[in-house]
Formats: C-alpha cells, sequence, structure tokens
C-alpha cells in the first residue's frame, strides 16, 4: 500500500473535461491526514508504515490506552486512524498530508463499507428468478425452492444461498481514475462509484494494478512468418 489516505464520501456530482464531456464522479473528503506515527524496519516494529490520522475529534471520547498513543507522538484527537504500510511518501510524526498525494489520471482504489439492507431475500439478495406468477403457482413467487435432499446426505449443505443480512460488509472498487484535485477544499472527484453511503468513512490508496506512471499495454500485431507485405500498385500512367 504505497500512497493512501484516509476519507469521508459526501455525495455525488458531474464535471466537464477539457473535450466538453460530461464524467460521473463521487467526491471525497480526503484531508487534512496526520501522521501520528511513523515506524521504521530499523526500529523496534521491525517494518515500515505511517499511520494517519483523519478527522479531529474530542479526546474525552477517546479511550485513555488510544489517547496515551496518541500524546506520545505529539498528535490529537481524531476519530479515525489508518496504518498504511510502505508508504512512498517522506513524512515524520505531526505532518499533514491531503488529497496531493494523488494527480488528475491517477488510478486508485476505494475501500468502503456497503450499504445495509437488512433481512433480505433470496430474490434481492442473491437475485434468484423466483417462481412463476401463472399457471396455478400459489405462494411460491418468491421463494427459494427446496433446499435439501432426500434419503443421502439428508442435510442442507454448506453454504447453500439462502435469506439473510445483506450488506454492511467491506468492499474494494479498483482501479478508479481521479479527474480533479482541489487542495483548497481537500476534496478528490473520482471517476465512478465508491461502496458505502454518503457521509461513511472510506480508504482511498493508490492502485494495486495500476500504480503511478501506468500506461496502456500497446497491442503489437505479429506478422506470419513467409508473408510478404503487400504494397498497392502504383496507378497506370495516362496516356
Amino acid at each position: 500500500m504505497p500512497l493512501g489516505l484516509l476519507g469521508k464520501k459526501l455525495g455525488h456530482t458531474r464535471v466537464y473535461d477539457a473535450a466538453g464531456n460530461v464524467i460521473a464522479v463521487t467526491v471525497v473528503l480526503a484531508g487534512p491526514n496526520r501522521v501520528l506515527q511513523v515506524k521504521t524496519q530499523a526500529g523496534k516494529d521491525g517494518y515500515n508504515s505511517v499511520q494517519l490520522g483523519f478527522d479531529d475529534q474530542k479526546e474525552q471520547r477517546l479511550t485513555k490506552a488510544l489517547l496515551g498513543h496518541i500524546k506520545k507522538q505529539n498528535g490529537v484527537a481524531v476519530k479515525r486512524i489508518k496504518e498504511f504500510r510502505d508508504f512512498s511518501k517522506e513524512v515524520k510524526a505531526g505532518d499533514v498530508v491531503g488529497p496531493t498525494l494523488f494527480a488528475p489520471g491517477d488510478f486508485v482504489d476505494a475501500i468502503g463499507t456497503t450499504k445495509g439492507r437488512g433481512f433480505e431475500g433470496v430474490v434481492k439478495r442473491h437475485r434468484f428468478a423466483g417462481g412463476d406468477s401463472t399457471h396455478g403457482a400459489k405462494g411460491w413467487h418468491r421463494r427459494a425452492g427446496a433446499i435439501g435432499q432426500r434419503l443421502f446426505p439428508g442435510t442442507v449443505m454448506r453454504g447453500m444461498r439462502m435469506p439473510g443480512h445483506m450488506g454492511q460488509v467491506t468492499r474494494t472498487t479498483q482501479n478508479l481514475e481521479v479527474i480533479q484535485v482541489r487542495e483548497a477544499d481537500n476534496l478528490i472527484l473520482i471517476k465512478g462509484s465508491i461502496p458505502g453511503a454518503e457521509g461513511d468513512y472510506v480508504v482511498i490508496r493508490e492502485s494495486k494494478k495500476r500504480p503511478k506512471g501506468w500506461k496502456p499495454p500497446v497491442v503489437v500485431t505479429k506478422k506470419k512468418a513467409g508473408v510478404a507485405d503487400k504494397k498497392p500498385a502504383a496507378p497506370a500512367a495516362k496516356k
């Protein structure tokens, strides 16, 4: 996780690019992120990482253990703390980082908690087709059907898709493009959708599959062996 930030999903909007095309974006408040601690491989921790804190908090609302850890690093109370390993930017405890870690055109991964949907049936939770609506079908329109066997093994198999709690799980959306970075407002405008509801905390990290400097692969067509290039014949001279 070379670069990363803690942020808050604010909502959605659309912006125009240089060519006048409309781009749907998600607005993320990605700062200020305060550096609470820097761990090094040469130190007692044995690995390189950076702890970032986001969204200031009253000290009285933190546990004494967490507040003592923050005070030891001369930091301020925050609501969210996230540790990023192998942080590629040189920082020290007390520094403040923000959306300028990324630039327009970079690709990022967004990690968040999806919206909670409560208890849902198989049609909404697993996209089952349901039963017939006609031909005498009564009471089986949105049911799952049989879930077990007959004599052998006579039990419900593990992992059977059934009704239950839906949503409120951690999900990662990969390869999202950064459209705009507004340093004055600590905002990042990201193309596409991000898991979670408006107001939820999210983690914006450098894309694992498309890191900084990534370019689309160039497709090279190979020529068949023994086949000469055919050039168009020159037009005949007019008499």
